[in-house]
């Protein structure tokens, strides 16, 4: 047993080993954050090497199985070393576990991995600069999308805002938000389906606009409210909120979609994953363009 342990822990030093070269070695041009696995240069459409990530991220969730592997195995040395007798393969004795996760290796392990779920690496820096638009910087800069707010979805009813407010195809989806953000929106998704049609093809949304309050709370706007947000998941699979992890595709979306300025929600306090929304700078710069 303690063979196991030492066998195991060996496992993990060299995958761990392995994750530092492949970080380092897997993707190509701009300078490469080894923590995340992709490059600075993502503006080109060119930086996300989608493979790469599948196996870097894959490659995490085998150190947690084995970590965890290890726990189990520690306490089964105790169980047993308690025990008169007992051992492998004589009565009362237990072997490995065969219950334990296993990541899929077979011929469609990329395409099946974009839709599997991992734990975030460094989930509150993964907006690096950019800030959130906050309900009441939103409702100061382009107006409150509605008077009276429930936790329904309810009709937006600010006229400036309403005569942007459009309904349209952006590629994998279709949205009904603010002209400026579904303009951003189709640029994100051109360089997605440049860079990696595989995933491009398994994005779902689960919603954009919904004006409505918080829930639980009295008249604070929900930032979907105003147009500016969109839920996307990969293969319809929602994410769960707050559980600190997210699908891979999701991650990979997340670069694309923060070259273009726009916040994702995995960095939230409460990490919400499936959402993204335009930042508080990239609202500053469309003001100045006059475009909102």
């Amino acid at each position: 047993m303690r063979a196991v342990i030492i066998a195991l822990i060996c496992a993990i030093v060299l995958l761990a080993g392995g994750l530092v070269w492949f970080a380092l070695h897997s993707t190509s041009g701009g300078e490469i954050d080894p923590d995340l696995g992709f490059t600075d240069d993502i503006g080109t459409g060119t930086a996300v090497d989608s493979a790469a990530r599948i196996e870097i991220e894959l490659m995490r969730q085998q150190l947690e199985q084995l970590q965890e592997a290890i726990g189990a195995l520690e306490e089964r040395v105790q169980v047993l070393e308690s025990r008169p007798s007992g051992g492998f393969g004589v009565p009362g004795g237990q072997g490995p576990d065969a219950n334990a996760p296993a990541v899929n290796t077979g011929p469609n392990a990329i395409l099946d991995a974009y839709a599997s779920v991992v734990l975030i690496a460094n989930r509150r820096q993964v907006n690096g600069d950019l800030s959130v638009a906050s309900p009441r910087f939103l409702e100061g800069f382009i107006g409150r999308p509605r008077e009276v707010l429930s936790d329904n979805c309810d009709p937006m009813t600010n006229p400036k805002l309403k005569a942007m407010l459009r309904l349209e195809d952006v590629g994998p989806i279709k949205v009904n938000m603010l002209q400026p953000a579904i303009d951003s929106l189709k640029r994100v998704f051109d360089r997605i389906n440049a860079t990696d049609p595989d995933l491009y093809a398994r994005i779902n949304t689960a919603g954009s606009l919904c004006v409505r309050q918080i829930r639980g709370t009295r008249g604070r706007t929900s930032t979907h409210s105003f147009g500016l947000a969109v839920d996307l998941n990969i293969d319809g699979k929602l994410d769960t909120l707050g559980d600190g992890r997210t699908q891979i595709g999701l991650t990979i979306l997340a670069d694309f979609f923060r070259a273009e300025g726009w916040v994702w929600g995995a960095g939230f306090s409460r990490e919400d994953s499936m959402h993204f929304e335009v930042s508080r700078q990239k609202l500053e710069e469309w003001r100045q363009a006059g475009i909102i």
